[in-house]
């Protein structure tokens, strides 16, 4: 009886613990559909999202995604997890605004531009602010992946 009872607590916590986060893939993000809306503050149009019922679901919840990490401030104080290296990210040209996240770390990241890490933060969607990313990993932490 006593060992059945430690192994039913065991498997318990492992499927807890494992049920805490989710592994998502860049196919999870982008689940995602875009339309230009004039922005009358800036003066142009942004592509604004509206985002898919799959992805919805993980919004408020902590969440994982592997990419390249990228210091796009240069002085190490906005961060973005991204599908593919700056070279060929978002920013220049070769991708979709789907294919970042912003994170906000909970502490200061050892990371370099282009490692490859693999991100848990809890997912925000984000529809209307223009100065922030669409998604954002907020009380991230990282790891580097080899």
């Amino acid at each position: 009886m006593g060992k059945s009872f430690f192994i039913f607590l065991f498997v318990t916590f492992i499927c807890t613990f494992t049920m805490a986060q989710e592994q998502l893939t860049w196919r999870d993000f982008a689940d995602v559909d875009f339309a230009p809306v004039y922005n009358e503050e800036y003066g142009v149009s942004f592509l604004m999202p509206t985002f898919g019922k799959k992805i919805r679901l993980f919004r408020g919840k902590q969440v994982s995604i592997k990419g390249y990490f990228l210091d796009i401030s240069g002085s190490g104080e906005v961060f973005l997890v991204s599908q593919n290296p700056m070279a060929s990210c978002f920013f220049c040209g070769a991708a979709g605004p789907e294919t970042i996240i912003e994170v906000n770390f909970k502490e200061h990241p050892p990371f370099r531009t282009d490692q490859v890490v693999t991100i848990t933060g809890v997912l925000e969607l984000n529809r209307n602010n223009v100065d922030h990313c669409n998604y954002i990993l907020k009380e991230a932490t990282g790891e580097l992946v080899n």
